[in-house]
């Protein structure tokens, strides 16, 4: 786990479970002796990766950002990906000294199943249930329209296990562009990934962490370029993530990434060679 504290908020990245994903689909179009110099794949050209959930503890408040992929997935897809066995999110959380009930607010930042699917569980009743039963759930209204609609066009890329349960139990809060959950705490919906894809900006005292999600999503993504075959929208990833990390960059901010295994906390440097670099956070 990594700690940061800024001002009176006290951010720990929690994993929600590690995975390996195949190496083309991470990076697209990049060819792959270009990106497995960076990430070595395996015999099967899967990269390893981590789920990076942001546990957040404000004087008033105690919240999540992100979920990981929970414990629901069939054996077959878990063998897959390497899918670690158990509810990886909830065990972490509790050695942080912090049980699912205490947590107040989730936000997703959009509900493909490896940042949502922690979110709800299956009972021993075989009963879907939520996770975080005394939680607000923010998800922006228009990934909610997306992740609900069975367009043919996003078969696959949301089960609805995933999130229904929440909005049946009336946890469901739907935000439109920039909303504050509390204060310090605010969403800013950026596209590309998905249409309703959503960052998090953290403030507090004279310091700021943005939670990136899967706008840049590791280290070996920073070029504007170096997209993911997951991209719903990879033309607006690449105008809209240079001005996200130059921001950060310039203001000396903190950033986290969703799924980068080593480098999960990072402040950024603008390159000329590759457009930014990452430096460890003091």
């Amino acid at each position: 786990m990594n700690q940061i504290t800024i001002g009176d908020f006290e951010l720990t990245v929690v994993s929600g479970g590690t995975l390996r994903g195949d190496g083309g689909n991470m990076f697209g179009v990049v060819p792959r002796v270009l990106w497995e110099r960076i990430y070595l794949p395996d015999d099967d050209n899967r990269i390893f990766m981590d789920t990076n959930c942001l546990l957040v503890r404000t004087p008033n408040s105690l919240g999540l950002i992100d979920t990981g992929y929970g414990d629901k997935s069939p054996q077959n897809v878990r063998r897959r990906s390497c899918m670690e066995d158990g509810a990886l999110l909830i065990r972490n959380l509790m050695a942080a000294g912090v049980t699912p009930d205490e947590v107040n607010w989730v936000i997703l930042t959009h509900l493909h199943f490896d940042h949502a699917g922690g979110a709800t569980t299956v009972d021993s009743d075989g009963q879907l249930q939520p996770v975080f039963p005394n939680a607000r759930h923010y998800v922006q209204q228009i990934e909610w329209e997306d992740a609900n609609s069975g367009r043919p066009e996003l078969k696959g890329a949301y089960s609805p296990a995933d999130f229904l349960p929440f909005e049946e139990a009336g946890l469901l809060t739907l935000i439109d562009d920039t909303h504050e959950i509390c204060a310090g705490i605010t969403t800013h919906r950026t596209g590309g990934h998905t249409r309703g894809h959503q960052l998090v900006s953290l403030s507090s005292g004279d310091q700021t962490v943005v939670y990136l999600g899967d706008v840049c999503p590791m280290v070996g993504h920073m070029r504007a370029l170096w997209t993911m075959a997951y991209d719903q929208y990879p033309l607006t990833t690449r105008q809209t993530k240079p001005q996200i990390l130059g921001a950060i960059a310039d203001q000396n901010h903190i950033a986290v990434l969703a799924h980068d295994p080593q480098a999960r906390v990072v402040r950024l440097q603008r390159d000329a060679r590759t457009e930014f670099k990452v430096l460890p956070v003091d």
